[in-house]
């Protein structure tokens, strides 16, 4: 998939020349996306995002919804694009993963403000805590959602230190979720890549 550090209707792939292309690379597309997966408790799953990783979604929503005139494929860049990490941060996609319907209903209810919760810790660094849902706002009186959009803004001292070798936390210190887990080092070599 070609990159460009910014995703242009120019940049992506045609139709036809993504359905090839699809067949040939989801496995690998599939393993860094995994890769960039990051557990934290039973039931969150953080999944930060990369150029490759939005790219592919764009791809495949334009190949799902069949796209390919001008507006639609822009409107697809405006609403994934926001999520590609710019330098100086991460940026994730956070997915609370209650299999059971009930217990989704009821844990939603109790983790409201979950998101603005989760934190990375660089080590030697004080905790950033992530921005959430700039787009919209993802919960209400009764609930928060089941999927929220967050950015951790990191200094350049910590980017130089990430990019080091440090190693990172990731957390949640919400009263009913208390939750930490040091990333892997693979995943952090993966989001290292992210950081000038």
């Amino acid at each position: 998939m070609q990159t460009t550090g910014k995703i242009t209707r120019d940049s992506l792939m045609t139709l036809e020349a993504y359905s090839k292309y699809r067949k040939a690379n989801k496995a690998a597309i599939m393993a860094h996306r995994k890769l960039r997966s990051v557990r934290l408790g039973e039931f969150i799953n953080m999944q930060f995002e990369s150029e490759t990783t939005i790219r592919y979604q764009i791809q495949e929503m334009l190949r799902i919804e069949k796209v390919f005139e001008e507006d639609g494929i822009e409107q697809e860049i405006e609403a994934y694009a926001p999520l590609m990490p710019d330098g100086s941060n991460w940026k994730a996609t956070m997915m609370l993963e209650y299999p059971d319907v009930n217990e989704r209903k009821r844990e939603l209810g109790r983790l409201i403000g979950v998101e603005d919760h989760m934190f990375v810790e660089v080590e030697g660094h004080a905790r950033v805590y992530a921005i959430a849902d700039e787009d919209m706002d993802r919960e209400n009186d009764e609930k928060t959602s089941a999927v929220h959009f967050v950015r951790f803004e990191l200094t350049p001292a910590m980017c130089a230190a990430v990019k080091a070798g440090a190693s990172v936390k990731l957390g949640c210190d919400h009263t009913n979720y208390p939750a930490h887990t040091t990333m892997a080092a693979e995943t952090l070599a993966s989001l290292a890549s992210d950081l000038r």
